[in-house]
This record gives C-alpha cells, structure tokens and sequence, in this order.
C-alpha cells in the first residue's frame, strides 16, 4: 500500500505533531506548540500527519480525545505522550509513580525487588496508556544520570551506573512488552553527563569512544536487546564522533552507531525539533530535513508541520534524501502501527455513533488507577524514602503567642499542579496547627528581623527536582536563604524535600543530628502523604 502514497503523503506519515489533550480550543495551554482543533484536524485528514503526542487534561477526557483524533485521520495514528511516571504523570486520575529513580534507590539494597517494581511500572503504564487511547509510551529514559548539575535528566533516569539503568529500564521495558504498546529508550546515546539543558540550547558530551562505550551505550544496548520499539535521539554535540552535527541530526550516529554498531532495526525518533538546542541554530524546517537526512524515521514536534512537510518533500525532489529512504522509513512506522492493532489498510473507525455520542464500549476506565497499582506506586515511594534525625516530631510552640509555620519552597508557585489546599503537603500540617506560607523564587525574599518574638517554630517543605526549561536541577536561591536563615535563627523544626536526592546532599552536612529530616523522590499527594506520616508518626491503614 506504501507505494500507493504521494511523496508527501509518506512524508507526512514520519511527522508526530504535538497537541493539547484537553477537548477544546479555549483550554489550550501552549499555543505556540498546540493547534486549535482546525488545525489539527488539517494536519491529519488532509496531510495524513502520522502521530500525534498529547500533554494535558484528565485520563477520562484523553480517552476521549484520543478516539476523536483517530476519527479525524486519514491513516490510523501513533499517539504518544511521555509518561515516564506512568499516564498519571500526565494525565489526571490515572496511576503516577514515582520518578525511576526512586526504584534506582530501592535497587541499592534489594535488587530483586527493584527489578520487580519496574517491570510492575512498565505493565501498568501500558494498560493505563492503552486504555485511554494511547499507543507510544515516550518511555523508558535509559540515561545514566552520573551528573548532579544535570538539570534535564536527574530523577528521570533509572540510576546513575550503567548497571543499574540497563537493568531496570529492560526489566520496565518487559513489563511494557506484555501488552500492544511501543516503548522508546531515550536519549540516545546518552544525556545523562551534562550540565545543560538541551530545551534552552546544545550541550555537548566531550567524553572519548571508550568512555562512552562504556558509561553511555550499554543501557541503550540491554534495552535493545530487551525488545525496546524506538530509540529517541539527544539534542548533544559529540565530538568523538561527530565534531559538526548533534546526535539528532548525524547520520554518522544514527546510522554508525545506532543501526550499524548496536544493530537497532526500530524505530528512531528525534527529540523534539522546537527544542531550543535544535530549533535555534537550524531553523525548525531545516532541523526536520537534517533529521531525516541523518537517518531518523519520526520527526517530533516541528514548530511548523505544514512547512516541515514541505521542506522535507523539497529535499528528496532535489535528491538531498533518497525516495527509498523516506519508504523504508515509512515501513518500520507502518510495521509499528500493526504490532499496536492498528489497520493500514482499512480508514480508522470513527468512535461516534449515530447522534453524536460516544460508544461507551470503547473507554474502559475502570482499568485506570486500581487499588493494586495504586498500592504498588505507593509502595515504591515508601521504600525509597530516606530519613533521619529524631522521629517523630512533636510540634511545640516556645509560647501562646507564637504560631507554628509551614514554609513551602517551590521552583514555581504558578505551575504547582500537585499542591492544593486539600493535598497533605498543606492539609495535614495544618491539622498540627501550622499556618502556611508558600514561596518561590519571585516571592522568596527573607525580611529581617531581630525581634526574637516573631520567630516561630517552622517546618521546612521544599520541592525541587530537574525541570525542563528551568536550566537547573540544583537549589534555588529562596530554599538556600530560608535554610540557612532558619538554622541561624533556631527556628526549623523539620525539613521535608521532595524531588531531588541531590538537594538532600547539600542539606545534610549543615542539619543538626537530632532534626528530623524525610526525603522522598515523589512530589505528588501520596508522596507528601507518604512523607508527612512518616514526620509525625501517623499510622494509616490501608492504601496510599
């Protein structure tokens, strides 16, 4: 049927365009990124864009969508998101688990169990994914974070050895594999060693072929052994093996060393192409062109689809790419989208039924978030937990006079989608007597002030962990100016940190031996309710 397509047609079918999950045109979120729904239903019923990845909204409405993209295409759809966290990560009221390091931590003294939890982890988030429509978990990453600076990869990664990342991202990918899903190993060959954010511009890896042979390539190659769908490209300048083109864009990379050296017969897909690393240097329709030059068969979030198409078509007319190359492509995508029971050779079916409403008999929500894989995430974060210092804490005030404070640092006050008054990190404190006060760079200021009697007895609360586009997985400056203060003053009764293990090891050396002190990798409400419990010695039954 391949050959059947129109040059742009098949060039289409190599674009994965990115799209909001929420249903309509007012709640789009990014629309530099996202296109209304004309747009979008342009892209895939005229074009035939071959995929789609999908950030925001709830589990139940991506279910949703998820069928109403596939009614709109012209060829049956991947449909993607990066859920390394499971679909909750992403998408509300599904399971989230903790970040991968969390099971890296777990790893260090039960290896057996940590190899159980990760392929749990992949099971669930394929049966999660494929209930609300999703098909190609942007998952594992299988990055060695053996940088703390890193501020792209961090807590993402499966550890910080090769050993470790490669066994437990095989044992996710295992677990991923049981059912009719893609999984991708990204980012290769490796992301794990640098100290730049690829989203804001191009770091560069300056390790020789040995180091990299040996630090870098051998989780890519366990996972490509353990049957992994795709590989997705860094953003990275390698000189040792490309001193001109980032991995993204060299086919000495990925048809050298992807294809020719680890024999990967997959997919590969790039990062996104409107990634500052790329987009900025390149041009978002050039990137898309190099791309496929190089050697990748899925081009990820072009800024302009339209024009990528295009620019693409335009290089294998003027002989740039070889029309057979753009078909071999287009097979490994076709041959993808049959192993996930999608049909190429029959429309897809659309979901409506006659009067415009939805088949229930296609949204099975009762498969999302059941009690065991709740349990399961909920068990991960407990036994990750580090802690020390004198527990319980028993909250005391120096007099009636004083208030008890709940002082919650965060990278960015607006965009705490896991804080709320209802969740543990707020609610259960304040059962305590604690009063809240929340900050974050823009608001952190410290006011002085000598008066001892306005001191108060303060719990510390900090979540910080590697973000894309904030260029940093370190402290801030609010977090390291209220510790600091609060240890000056006798004030801090607690410290809570959420996020990055790292953040820990900068904390620990300046805490008193007897404050008390949790860690846990999660952010989210089960992991505040995990650590707070924890804190003051609460003792629950049941699920988390």
């Amino acid at each position: 049927m391949i050959d059947n397509l129109s040059l742009p047609e098949l060039v289409a079918q190599m674009f994965v365009v990115r799209a909001s999950g929420y249903l309509f045109d007012h709640q789009i979120r990014y629309p530099e990124w996202e296109p209304t729904a004309d747009k979008l239903r342009y892209y895939l019923e005229k074009l035939g864009v071959g995929g789609v990845i999908l950030v925001g909204g709830s589990a139940a409405e991506l279910a949703v969508r998820s069928h109403q993209l596939q009614s709109w295409a012209k060829f049956p759809l991947l449909l993607a998101a990066d859920i390394e966290e499971g679909v909750g990560q992403r998408f509300a009221g599904a399971t989230w688990f903790g970040p991968p390091m969390a099971i890296a931590e777990i790893a260090t003294h039960d290896p057996g169990k940590a190899d159980r939890y990760a392929e749990q982890m992949g099971s669930v988030t394929a049966i999660e994914a494929r209930a609300i429509g999703l098909n190609w978990i942007l998952a594992p990453v299988v990055d060695v974070n053996n940088n703390p600076d890193n501020p792209v990869i961090n807590v993402r990664a499966f550890g910080e050895t090769s050993e470790i990342v490669g066994k437990l991202a095989s044992a996710f990918i295992r677990g991923a594999g049981e059912h009719p899903v893609l999984t991708t190993a990204k980012h290769f060959p490796g992301h794990g060693d640098t100290a730049v954010d690829s989203h804001l511009e191009l770091p560069v890896l300056p390790h020789s072929p040995a180091r990299l042979a040996a630090v870098e390539l051998p989780p890519f190659a366990l996972a490509i052994a353990a049957g992994v769908d795709a590989v997705m490209t860094a953003h990275l300048l390698i000189p040792a093996w490309d001193a001109e083109f980032p991995a993204t864009l060299s086919h000495k990379i990925l048809i050298g060393k992807l294809r020719s050296e680890l024999g990967f017969e997959g997919l590969i897909v790039t990062d996104a192409l409107v990634m500052g690393a790329i987009a900025s240097k390149y041009g978002a329709n050039e990137a898309a062109v190099l791309a496929a030059e190089a050697g990748a068969d899925v081009l990820l979030m072009p800024l302009d689809p339209e024009g990528a198409i295009l620019a693409v078509c335009e290089a294998v007319t003027q002989g740039r790419i070889l029309l057979s190359q753009i078909k071999e492509s287009v097979n490994r995508i076709w041959k993808a989208k049959i192993k996930v029971g999608l049909s190429m050779f029959d429309p897809p079916q659309p979901p409506l039924a006659k009067g415009g409403s939805l088949n229930p008999a296609l949204i099975n929500l009762s498969l999302l978030a059941n009690p065991e894989a709740r349990a399961t995430a909920a068990d991960i974060l407990r036994d990750s937990l580090k802690f020390g210092g004198c527990l319980p804490l028993v909250p005391k005030k120096l007099s009636e006079t004083q208030l008890l404070r709940n002082l919650i640092v965060v990278d960015d006050v607006l965009g705490c989608e896991f804080l709320g008054k209802h969740t543990p990190a707020i609610a259960l404190p304040e059962q305590f007597g604690y009063k809240l006060q929340l900050i974050d760079d823009r608001t952190g200021a410290i006011v002085h002030n000598a008066d001892s009697k306005h001191f108060a007895p303060t719990l510390l609360q900090i979540f910080i962990r590697g973000n894309c586009f904030r260029g940093s997985a370190g402290l801030t400056q609010a977090a390291q100016d209220w510790f600091q203060q609060l240890l000056t003053t006798g004030e801090l009764q607690a410290v809570l940190i959420y996020g990055s293990p790292y953040v820990l090891e900068q904390f620990l050396p300046r805490l008193p031996p007897s404050l008390p002190y949790v860690f846990c990798f999660g952010q989210m409400p089960t992991a505040q309710s995990l650590a707070l419990e924890l804190l003051f010695g609460i003792h629950k039954t049941g699920n988390a």
